[in-house]
């Protein structure tokens, strides 16, 4: 099976909404016995949390539910039980990079560099935004998901 990581700050926004996201396109696809999903933060303070309603509710219009998710924190044993741990942000991606060993680089990448074709945008931290932060950042890993999919199911994973 590959696994997939999500990544992002306290695991309440964006990681969980990429892995609800990503998690409904493999299971659409018809490939939740090839795929596995997850997602952490790097920061503790949400661990055992529910993702934020607003997450929720913005997941819940497409149709995506993601309130059964906990948040929880990224450990070292992340970097060997997953085969591609993906980053929302420079940041995030920085952090992992400094985290893992040597070996496990590799399996660190940005979230949208499979959409992006070239260097990849960050996925922008909807807790602080607007009205329509959610909703934008949904654009996105909406994007990003479809896009990882294509190219697992391209190595034939």
């Amino acid at each position: 099976m590959q696994r997939v990581l999500f990544v992002c700050t306290g695991n309440i926004c964006r990681s969980p909404t990429a892995e609800g996201v990503f998690r409904h396109m493999v299971a659409e696809a018809g490939l939740a016995e090839r795929i596995g999903t997850d997602s952490v933060g790097l920061e503790a303070w949400h661990v055992g949390n529910p993702p934020d309603p607003r997450s929720i509710e913005a997941a819940a219009r497409r149709g995506i539910g993601i309130s059964d998710l906990r948040a929880r924190q990224l450990t070292l044993d992340d970097f060997d039980q997953f085969d591609l741990l993906l980053a929302m942000d420079d940041g995030h991606h920085r952090d992992m990079l400094r985290r893992a060993t040597s070996e496990q680089q590799g399996k660190v990448r940005m979230f949208m560099e499979a959409a992006a074709g070239g260097p990849a945008p960050e996925v922008p931290d909807p807790y602080y935004g607007g009205p329509n932060g959610f909703d934008d950042a949904l654009d996105m890993i909406e994007e990003g998901a479809r896009a990882w999919l294509r190219e697992l199911e391209a190595r034939g994973q």
